[in-house]
């Protein structure tokens, strides 16, 4: 059985026990969250799509860590114009643990 969820404006397909990087979740390591937004499940042949959610349907997982992600640099110039930008950004990210799908 697996879902497809959205978190963080993202999509992620998701199994039991699957591990994944979200954006930053409220919650510190160990602690349980529902994550509501179920896009399709699919057990066996079987597969149910939402209308854009399924009503009812969860995933359940595991705060793993929080961290923060590596640093991307960002970089604007135009030529011929002595116009340089240069900044850095890191994304802060929660290691998910999935532990259960539900159905609605």
């Amino acid at each position: 059985m697996f879902a497809v969820i959205k978190t963080g404006g993202k999509q992620y397909k998701v199994a039991k026990d699957d591990v994944i990087a979200v954006e930053k979740l409220a919650g510190e390591a160990g602690k349980s969250v529902e994550i509501k937004h179920v896009l399709m499940l699919s057990d066996g042949g079987k597969i149910e799509l939402g209308k854009p959610m399924i009503a009812g349907a969860s995933v359940r997982a595991e705060v793993v860590k929080q961290f923060r992600d590596d640093k991307v640099i960002v970089f604007k110039k135009r030529r011929r114009k002595n116009y340089r930008r240069k900044k850095g950004h890191r994304q802060e990210l929660t290691m998910l643990k999935i532990t259960a799908i539900q159905r609605g």
